[in-house]
């Protein structure tokens, strides 16, 4: 493939990621002003443990399918589709049992009765799935994102009318759960429906599953940190906080996340494709091809952390009742911590495409370890804001081995970073300064 094709993909595909993002989060916003008014805020801080049990099964089982079809040679191969597909469909039952198991023992930890009967149903999800298509990476790997995108679109809407129209009958936790079933399901049968000529069969290749184990093993190390660093918060303040103000930090994160979405939707989608169709370059050439792409990323997310730190608060303010007030101070110090993860996941692709995944698998375990030591001293001596505050800046770990990683592979970005980091001070501060002097004050005057 031409490089004019490929850089054709990546615009065509960023446009794609952007326009699909941008929709699917009005779709979301949308859906959760009417859910938040029509459910009490707990339900939402209980369903965010259920999810956190969830998706820490789902990583500490990752052997990285999805990513192996997209960089392996073989990734269109059928027998390696379907023993692949095999691998994927034992492993959602295994997750289930999984759930089985720990709903008890959870529902005691945190002294919720509902956890044992929510973590087994939500956790059928995990079965259905395992049978999702391996179209869905194979449309990524020819980089058809366009296709991508009006399939999760779809799912998304399917999903956030059943919730809405259950909850209007029925304000329960049972809206949110049916929702997520009902959409999951629909997920795996469109899944198969995606290419023409596409059928799946249980496969057994020897080969196949040693290449799997074989790139797959640092991605599971790096997924299990992954939960443990990104989750753990959720798993403490669970403990920690009430559920109503659980449901509060739940509300800023959703917020402050945005742009992290929106980045790891580029890097993953666009960046990463693009990257391995480069990897047998000289890291010279690598190196030139990723910074120019990743410069713009970083300049676009500069703008969006400025106006997202700077304004978030009435954004809160303006779209969520009073009872949500406690989440406008929150927003501003997650989506501030969110820089040094910014500078992360436009660059460790590089790391994944070259075969090198192991150094995210590190920088996750150090972030998990600083996460587990300072967020308890954070609440113990500064109660609810040192925990937001330990919270904000538990990438920096993460960045710091990511960094490392990229200098002995002789693809650094240290310079770029601190270039855009500069460009990030300079406008935040100007627009702080300008909303303070024009009687606005800050945006964290609301502050415990």
């Amino acid at each position: 493939m031409s490089s004019a094709t490929i850089k054709k993909q990546a615009i065509s595909g960023t446009a794609w990621t952007i326009l699909g993002y941008g929709t699917s989060q009005s779709l979301r916003l949308g859906s959760n002003l009417i859910l938040t008014r029509l459910l009490v805020p707990e339900l939402f801080g209980l369903m965010a443990l259920v999810s956190v049990f969830l998706m820490g099964l789902n990583l500490f089982s990752d052997v990285g399918i999805y990513p192996s079809i997209i960089q392996n040679k073989r990734g269109e191969d059928p027998v390696f589709l379907n023993t692949a597909w095999t691998v994927q469909v034992i492993r959602g039952f295994a997750l289930w049992i999984g759930c089985l198991l720990i709903a008890f023992p959870v529902a005691q930890f945190y002294e919720e009765p509902r956890l044992q009967l929510l973590l087994p149903i939500v956790g059928l999800n995990s079965i259905i799935n395992g049978f999702n298509s391996t179209n869905l990476p194979i449309l990524q790997r020819r980089m058809e994102i366009g296709k991508l995108i009006r399939f999760e679109l779809g799912i998304q809407i399917i999903s956030l009318i059943v919730m809405i129209t259950w909850a209007w009958f029925s304000p329960s936790i049972w809206a949110l759960v049916v929702g997520n079933l009902v959409s999951t399901t629909v997920e795996m049968i469109w899944s198969h429906r995606l290419l023409k000529n596409s059928v799946q069969s249980f496969a057994w290749d020897r080969e196949v599953v040693k290449e799997l184990t074989s790139f797959g093993k640092w991605i599971f190390i790096s997924t299990a940190m992954t939960f443990l660093a990104s989750e753990i918060d959720r798993l403490m303040l669970g403990k920690l906080f009430s559920l109503e103000m659980l449901s509060f930090y739940i509300i800023a994160f959703t917020f402050a996340d945005i742009p992290r979405q929106i980045v790891s939707k580029l890097s993953f989608q666009v960046l990463y494709p693009v990257i391995v169709k480069y990897a047998s370059l000289p890291r010279k050439v690598l190196k030139e091809k990723m910074m120019k792409p990743r410069w713009i990323m970083l300049l676009g997310q500069a703008i969006a952390l400025t106006m997202l730190i700077s304004f978030g608060d009435y954004l809160i303010t303006i779209l969520y009742d009073a009872r949500y007030v406690q989440a406008t101070w929150i927003l501003p110090i997650l989506a501030l911590g969110l820089w040094p993860l910014m500078l992360s996941i436009t660059s460790d692709k590089a790391l994944l495409a070259i075969g090198s995944p192991n150094y995210a698998a590190w920088g996750n375990l150090w972030k998990f370890i600083y996460m587990a030591i300072a967020l308890p001293l954070g609440f113990h001596f500064y109660g609810i804001l040192g925990a937001v505050i330990v919270i904000a800046f538990n990438d920096l770990p993460f960045y710091g081995l990511i960094s490392y990683g990229l200098c002995c592979e002789k693809l650094s970005t240290v310079r770029q970073d601190i270039e855009a980091t500069l460009i990030l001070m300079a406008l935040l501060g100007a627009v702080l300064a300008i909303r303070y002097n024009i009687g606005l004050g800050l945006p964290i005057d609301a502050i415990l």
